[in-house]
């Protein structure tokens, strides 16, 4: 209880203190920025446990929500870019692996599962299976979601000169209470359902199917309220700040360190997938754009929302990508070990 006081702590001063200064998504980059210097410093922290997760499940509703029959009929439009996955992903493993293999001397399953573009969550679990380094790997996957999420804001904000203050839904007291209550529900039985049928990233993709199936039945119109949003993006936040809880010198170093010099090998080849996916498609680029970058789904999902982009093209994306690492990932990892 403690931990997690010290935890909430953080976050809420780090999201004040962005709020104060003016600076991109305060409620999402500043728990994170608060938790990790209180990590820094030593300060005990954890996770928010079954509340944080129940707090994610509202971003599947958010992306349920946007599933109409006018983006189902727009589906095959997304072909020519969802191709480009595969091998978006078979380019980041074979950059990634021998990155952590060779120059950074980690073990094969620790480079394996630490190169792979897959959910935390579920990297984690398998690299663990494997005999891998679970500390290493979830400071390396951290550390690339962290500079991701942390870098992308900013250059949207003083770079291109998108407008990132914009509230992430319609105010609570104007969503109808039937709808409220749909999407409560839609949240919390399909986390749950989710989880008993064994379904991967149970907590967003539960909420998703089951939200969007309400949504193309009519019963429900808009996303869950900004406020709902904001308080989403402070436990994603803190949820990633507070990774970093005990690292020392040596983590720092080596784990954090191979984790920043995996984002900026991500940066070059994301650029890369960038540009043609960009060429292929009409989408805006700023959807290729959040598309094409292996951040968290989760954190990446709020950006969208926030920037006011096709939420729906770009999970569809990230999904594709999450759901081709998890099935092919231990196959692969398996024929690496062997030869």
């Amino acid at each position: 209880m403690k931990e997690r006081t010290i935890t909430l702590l953080a976050a809420v001063i780090g999201a004040a203190v962005f709020m104060v200064l003016g600076l991109p998504l305060p409620m999402l980059l500043g728990p994170l920025a608060g938790c990790l210097i209180f990590a820094l410093a030593g300060a005990p922290l954890r996770d928010m446990g079954a509340v944080g997760t129940f707090m994610r499940t509202f971003l599947g509703v958010a992306i349920g929500a946007s599933v109409t029959p006018e983006l189902v009929a727009a589906l095959p439009h997304y072909g020519a870019t969802l191709a480009l996955v595969p091998l978006f992903v078979a380019t980041i493993g074979a950059v990634g692996y021998p990155f952590f293999r060779r120059v950074m001397g980690f073990d094969h399953p620790t480079a394996f599962y630490s190169a792979m573009p897959g959910g935390l969550q579920d990297m984690l679990v398998f690299g663990a299976e494997a005999g891998g380094d679970v500390r290493a790997m979830s400071l390396v996957h951290a550390t690339r979601v962290l500079t991701i999420v942390t870098v992308l804001p900013f250059l949207m904000t003083f770079v291109w000169g998108i407008d990132l203050s914009r509230p992430p839904g319609a105010p609570l007291g104007s969503v109808p209470p039937l709808e409220l209550g749909l999407m409560l529900a839609a949240a919390v039985i399909g986390w749950k359902g989710g989880e008993r049928i064994g379904l991967f990233g149970a907590s967003i993709l539960g909420p998703l199917i089951l939200t969007a199936a309400l949504s193309l039945a009519g019963f429900i119109h808009v996303r869950p309220p900004a406020e709902v949003i904001w308080a989403a993006q402070l436990f994603i936040g803190l949820s990633v700040g507070a990774k970093y809880a005990g690292i020392t010198g040596r983590e720092l170093r080596l784990f954090v360190g191979a984790g920043v010099g995996f984002s900026a090998l991500l940066a070059l080849i994301s650029t890369g997938f960038i540009e043609v996916a960009h060429l292929l498609s009409p989408a805006p680029a700023l959807d290729v754009i959040l598309s094409f970058l292996p951040g968290g789904q989760a954190e990446m999902v709020v950006i969208a929302i926030v920037a006011g982009s096709d939420v729906a093209f770009v999970v569809t994306h990230h999904l594709t990508r999450l759901i081709l690492v998890i099935l092919t990932a231990p196959l692969v990892g398996r024929w690496l070990g062997k030869s």
